[in-house]
């Protein structure tokens, strides 16, 4: 198997998409940021604010910075992102959804999404916690393009 960012001599490049046909692409993402029942419990009054929004409006900005952060991604013209982040047992669950008619898919920027998303709730909460962990940041599903859909077996952040 080919690694598609590597030329014949081994080195990084950007692939060349450009006479791919456009299409509708989404794919979904989600990351967990395991957190202690005191510290969550607490969340509401947060002297910051309220973390879950801040982290919702972050994860959002984050996917359409994603080409500047990761050096081989291309700038998509992103059509919509969504950041949904709730408290269930143990912490935080983020789930992320990126989509864009283009000719290249979206996973980076839904897990680009998550993953800041996910940052930004550790560091609204990080006073209350020092034992808060990032965990499962992994790619849900996708659709679209030449390789069509793709959905993850198994649910393992919850």
């Amino acid at each position: 198997m080919k690694l598609s960012h590597y030329d014949d001599e081994g080195q990084a490049h950007m692939v060349d998409v450009g006479a791919k046909v456009p299409s509708r692409r989404e794919a979904k993402a989600r990351a967990f940021v395991e957190i202690s029942p005191e510290a969550l419990a607490a969340l509401p009054s947060n002297p910051k604010g309220n973390p879950l929004e801040v982290a919702r409006f972050a994860g959002i900005q984050a996917a359409k910075q994603t080409a500047s952060l990761i050096p081989m991604c291309h700038p998509l013209p992103l059509s919509f992102v969504d950041v949904v982040a709730k408290v269930v047992e143990g912490g935080v669950e983020i789930e992320t959804t990126a989509a864009t008619v283009a000719g290249t898919g979206v996973e980076m920027e839904a897990m680009t999404a998550a993953s800041i998303a996910a940052l930004t709730v550790y560091d609204m909460t990080k006073a209350l916690d020092k034992a808060i962990r990032i965990r499962e940041v992994e790619l849900i599903s996708k659709s679209g393009g030449k390789s069509g859909e793709w959905r993850r077996a198994v649910n393992l952040a919850t």
